[in-house]
């Protein structure tokens, strides 16, 4: 029996498959440029890996891709029968005030993520067309709906209320929900474990082209960067974070349309929009050691806004047993994580440089910081597994 995991995104579909004893996976690739011309599918199963191009127009189409690959490229058993994946799990982004945890699809589920839609754009219509395309093509494998809003549905009303008027919480749910959810609760799990505590006290970096903090206290997430919608919080690749309301109001003065500002923010802002070069952090610092100033520039504000945010989440997580970064530039990025905890000892965090060098899962302070600091790979998709299989075939996993 088989776990497959479906995490679609805006022009992309992760995938990975699982046996249900959730060992190694046993398969996963991703399809990448759906609906344009020359989208790729890569494939991989152990040691062996495959990149074609794909004719994939849309969601169902690309799922229709990712069953024909687990049934033809082994050594997987073949999967074209629905009965040999049990359960598919998914990936949401937002599942509002309705979903504090991990539930069964169902047609009312469904629909209720439709309704969100206006809250995660870019993310919930590609998740309910994933959704609905594996229903199809793996009828009777039953699906789950992972949300990364879930867990935050612990945050206190301080937390995740604005300061505007009731009425807009109320009636159009203008509140604080978070975001990057499953990746955080993963490194909370995890850090538990390397830790040795069953309810540690952490701040948590999910940095990548979407990047958010968490501040965790006893193992639930107390505050995080992201707001109602994933504009909100530090620096990204395209996404602008945190600025002042009125620049909206300004803007819209000087004549620019609510289309042009939200693009702005949404698609030309962050890392792009601060060195008009790219939104890649590997091409800005490769630009920055090239001598480019904007590239420079834009690296300082990101390692800027992070810092920042350690600093106001180590006073609600403290006493604070560990910083965690993750993410693709929290895990592959030495000066990024140098940046951020440089000369931080005087607040119990002392970096260890050679440590900071390494690879893969450790510990990057010194054994004498009283505060630890981890890189700790994340694995949204091993989460969502676990999920599927406790709600599908049952037991704690």
């Amino acid at each position: 029996m088989r776990i497959l995991v479906i995490n679609c995104g805006s022009s992309s579909i992760k995938y990975k498959l699982y046996g249900v004893e959730l060992g190694d996976c046993l398969a996963e690739g991703i399809i990448e440029g759906i609906g344009a011309p020359g989208a790729r599918h890569r494939h991989r199963v152990g040691d062996w890996e495959t990149a074609v191009e794909a004719s994939v127009t849309d969601y169902r189409s690309g799922v229709s891709c990712i069953v024909e690959a687990l049934s033809e490229w082994g050594p997987v058993p073949p999967v074209g029968d629905s009965r040999e994946i049990v359960g598919v799990g998914h990936r949401v982004v937002h599942g509002g005030e309705r979903f504090s945890a991990s539930v069964i699809i169902d047609p009312g589920v469904l629909e209720t993520i439709q309704s969100l839609d206006s809250l995660a754009p870019l993310h919930n219509p590609a998740n309910r067309a994933g959704i609905e395309a594996a229903g199809d093509l793996l009828a009777g494998a039953p699906g789950v709906a992972v949300f990364d809003t879930a867990f935050f549905s612990t945050l206190p009303e301080r937390a995740f209320r604005y300061a505007v008027p009731a009425k807009w919480w109320r009636r159009h749910g203008v509140r604080r929900y978070g975001f990057h959810g499953i990746s955080h609760r993963f490194l909370v799990e995890r850090a538990s474990r390397v830790l040795g505590r069953p309810r540690p006290n952490l701040v948590t970096f999910h940095l990548g082209a979407g990047a958010s903090a968490c501040a965790v206290r006893d193992g639930r997430a107390v505050d995080t960067s992201m707001g109602m919608t994933p504009l909100e919080g530090l620096v990204m690749g395209t996404r602008s974070g945190d600025i002042d309301p009125a620049v909206v109001f300004h803007l819209m003065e000087e004549g620019l349309s609510a289309p042009e500002i939200r693009r702005g923010l949404e698609r030309e802002g962050g890392l792009l929009g601060l060195s008009g070069i790219s939104s890649d952090f590997r091409s800005l610092s490769q630009a920055t050691r090239a001598g480019e100033p904007a590239a420079a520039l834009a690296v300082e504000v990101f390692c800027h806004r992070i810092r920042r945010y350690l600093g106001a989440f180590l006073a609600l997580a403290a006493p604070c047993d560990g910083v965690v970064f993750s993410g693709g530039i929290g895990e592959n990025s030495p000066d990024v994580r140098r940046r951020v905890l440089e000369g931080l000892d005087s607040l119990g965090l002392a970096l260890d440089p050679s440590r900071n060098e390494g690879e893969g899962e450790r510990r990057i302070s010194t054994d004498q910081s009283p505060i630890a600091a981890w890189v700790i790979p994340t694995d949204e998709e091993a989460l969502i597994a676990r999920d599927t299989v406790r709600l599908v075939v049952g037991g704690q996993v």
